[in-house]
């Protein structure tokens, strides 16, 4: 398979092997200057506020800027890599450098799929995309087949989580250089490891955002997000630069997908939306190699989501369901705060309704908001959704970033995960969960001065009345917020370490061997509720081969196992015909089976 490189439309690009045309649309400004090195080289404006210089004998690592109209000097927006912060120069790049080993990687068929989160800047010590190539052969072994990295566009600041990018096409340089993604990438394709990327398109980050200078018109201040003005995709150099970005990572560093963030803050009135747009692109000029496109989305909607007879999804493959995680996570702990309220009354029948059907809320009234919230799902397939237990967010965003495991306590934690990774949803598993960590997972960044001060006021502030929230929230500018925040890989060699390892390791072996070639075949999959009961919950799904059937109690008392029709696949703590405190089972029936 030969490698591509991606001619984007703004920023530095090799027309021949030694001349860079470099390209910015700036209507904002009426002349720019090109800071090359220690030289000036004025720009031509091209029409429509579009400014370019060809510029011959420009080697690989020249560093960049432009030059406004008063003399101050802004990287460029498109740029490939930075040579420091988000403030400083840009450095051109010339992407036909790399060769990947793995050239012929074609990608993994998505029910195969089960999802790694990682955080670069945590996962390791060093905190470096080198530093992670390491750790792939343990995940490879361990079952794992997808790889979904957190954000890495250059963000202000070295810590962060990456939602706050400002230079969309550059890997943050406190992680490496654009090789070294490289690097990582590839190797884990070469050890079976599909690598998506989560990518942010709705807004821009509040430090090393100079597109207000340059072209004002990007954004459009009477459409808010919850983190700034809104972006203007219906004008057309603003469309060019967000649809390039996602065909830019797949294309040039030969990505397996893409995880778009908060897509309900994407607000379009074109005729076709810019997501639409973006995956139609994708799906034409990357046809041969398997490429998976989730959404986040919290109207639980599907309309970007169409299936072909042949089951295939011509748009976007499938949908973060944040309903799942907090539906188990209520029934786990009984917390109601927030928007955990919608799942407190009776919590057992919402976690059975997510696992059977996929979103809780299908059009019902959203207790927190009022309004009616979600879609009927019945017509997606279980692998529409991506399920989770614990994510960036979901423990991020508390106050303490505490683990389900230091809420939930760890028995009932290791039935959920066995009910995460058994059924016929998408599991996504989140750094360190396989192996019990109970560090946190905190909110960091690195701004200073008053931007700082006003992210740690309104960080306190945000957690008023939350469970969980007291008077020391971390200071996410406090490099211990973000130190405390690293996996312990030191847990891996305790005996509590080795028994998660071995209990994950067990379950993902079984959802390769049992679960993954249910997905395979066409046909339409009926999920129903069996039994609930405080504390207990069964389901079962209804595929053209057998019945597959989960029953769980996560109560203080033995409950009777519902009739289950089937050889079972799974027990934990033990085979009984009860089902004891914090217990699971798993059977599958062939052909038809009584409900």
């Amino acid at each position: 398979m030969e490698f591509r490189t991606f001619q984007k439309q703004w920023g530095a690009e090799f027309i021949s092997d030694d001349v860079v045309r470099f390209r910015v649309w700036a209507e904002g400004q009426k002349e720019l200057t090109l800071r090359l090195a220690a030289t000036d080289v004025p720009m031509t404006a091209t029409g429509g506020g579009w400014f370019q210089a060809d510029v011959p004998g420009v080697r690989h690592g020249a560093e960049y800027q432009f030059v406004l109209q008063d003399g101050m000097a802004v990287p460029d927006p498109a740029s490939r890599a930075q040579k420091g912060n988000v403030n400083g120069p840009s450095v051109v790049i010339d992407p036909r450098r790399y060769q990947p080993v793995n050239r012929d990687w074609a990608g993994r068929p998505w029910e195969e799929t089960i999802i790694y989160e990682l955080h670069i800047g945590t996962f390791t010590p060093e905190g470096t995309f080198r530093a992670a190539i390491d750790k792939l052969p343990y995940l490879a072994e361990l079952g794992i087949t997808q790889l979904e990295v957190m954000p890495v566009s250059q963000f202000g600041g070295s810590r962060g989580w990456g939602y706050d990018g400002v230079l969309l096409y550059a890997p943050h340089s406190a992680y490496g250089t654009p090789e070294d993604f490289h690097a990582f990438i590839d190797a884990a394709h070469g050890l079976g490891l599909s690598v998506v990327l989560d990518i942010v398109l709705n807004h821009f980050g509040p430090e090393g955002n100079y597109l207000p200078l340059l072209s004002p018109a990007f954004f459009d201040a009477q459409r808010m997000t919850p983190w700034g003005n809104g972006i203007a995709y219906e004008r057309e150099p603003v469309r060019q630069y967000i649809t390039d970005a996602p065909l830019y990572w797949l294309t040039e560093y030969r990505l397996d997908g893409l995880r778009f963030d908060a897509i309900d803050q994407i607000k379009d009135g074109s005729d076709t939306h810019v997501l639409e747009e973006i995956a139609a692109k994708i799906r034409e000029a990357i046809p041969h190699r398997h490429v998976h496109l989730t959404t986040e989305d919290s109207r639980n909607v599907i309309f970007l989501h169409p299936r072909d007879e042949q089951g295939n999804a011509p748009l976007f493959t499938g949908e973060w369901n944040d309903d799942f995680h907090n539906a188990a996570h209520v029934f786990a702990t009984g917390e109601t705060h927030a928007y955990y309220q919608d799942f407190a009354f009776e919590p057992e029948k919402k976690f059975a309704r997510a696992l059977a059907e996929g979103f809780v809320y299908q059009g019902e009234v959203s207790l927190q908001t009022g309004e009616s919230r979600g879609a009927e799902c019945r017509t997606q397939p279980p692998q529409f959704f991506v399920d989770f237990i614990q994510n960036h967010d979901q423990t991020g965003n508390r106050a303490q970033g505490e683990r389900l495991i230091s809420l939930a306590g760890a028995d009932k934690t290791r039935v959920l995960l066995a009910a995460l990774l058994l059924s016929p949803h998408i599991p996504l598993l989140f750094m360190g969960e396989e192996f019990g960590e109970t560090h946190p997972f905190l909110f960091f960044t690195d701004f200073h001065g008053d931007l700082a001060k006003a992210v740690r006021e309104g960080r306190a502030k945000e957690f008023t009345g939350h469970a969980g929230h007291d008077e020391t929230v971390p200071d996410p500018n406090d490099v211990n917020t973000f130190v405390r925040s690293k996996l312990d890989w030191h847990k891996i060699a305790t005996d509590e370490g080795k028994t998660w390892l071995r209990y994950t390791r067990h379950l993902l072996t079984l959802r390769h061997r049992h679960i993954v070639p249910l997905l395979h075949p066409l046909g339409a999959v009926e999920g129903h509720v069996l039994k609930t009961a405080p504390g207990m919950v069964a389901v079962c799904w209804r595929f053209p081969s057998g019945t597959l059937s989960l029953a769980l109690n996560i109560g203080i008392k033995p409950v009777a196992l519902p009739a289950m029709a089937g050889e079972t696949r799974f027990a934990w703590p033990e085979v009984t015909d009860v089902l004891p405190p914090n217990g699971i089972v798993v059977r599958f029936a062939d052909g038809e089976a009584p409900l």
